[in-house]
């Protein structure tokens, strides 16, 4: 028998079970093994939105997702929220949110809006202008 730190013999096998949080599971096991999300490449940036289809038709058949996914789809339900917010909100790590969201985004589930890049933002000596601007009116 294996001693935890508190002095207490653990059983064999218990190592997978935590008195406090329950059964684990392990991120691999959420996601199949998979490290990235779905076959098209999709990447997640941390701040992408992510916006729930109401139309989508796999939406409520419990059976084709996991407990995971339905947690993601309940977040998405209430507010439009970032992977980094869905990542926080499910207590999952942000690399096994990735992968689920290729799940849901191939299902028709979820919209993603991508963030725009720092090359296509306005300068921002053009915005102090248009501040200046405003405020001369």
């Amino acid at each position: 028998m294996v001693e935890d730190p508190s002095g207490v013999p653990e059983q064999p096998g218990s190592q997978w079970y935590d008195n406090e949080a329950g059964p684990l599971v392990r991120p691999y096991a959420m996601t199949g093994g998979r490290t990235r999300p779905g076959p098209r490449g999709v990447r997640f940036d941390l701040i992408a939105l992510v916006t729930l289809d109401d139309s989508a038709p796999g939406l409520d058949d419990s059976t084709a997702l996991g407990p995971e996914h339905r947690t993601l789809i309940e977040l998405c339900r209430a507010e439009t929220q970032s992977v980094a917010e869905l990542a926080a909100g499910a207590d999952l790590p942000v690399g096994v949110v990735r992968v689920l969201l290729g799940d849901l985004l191939e299902t028709g589930c979820v919209r993603v809006s991508r963030p725009v890049p720092p090359a296509q933002l306005p300068d921002e000596k053009i915005l102090r202008e248009v501040i200046d601007g405003l405020r001369a009116l």
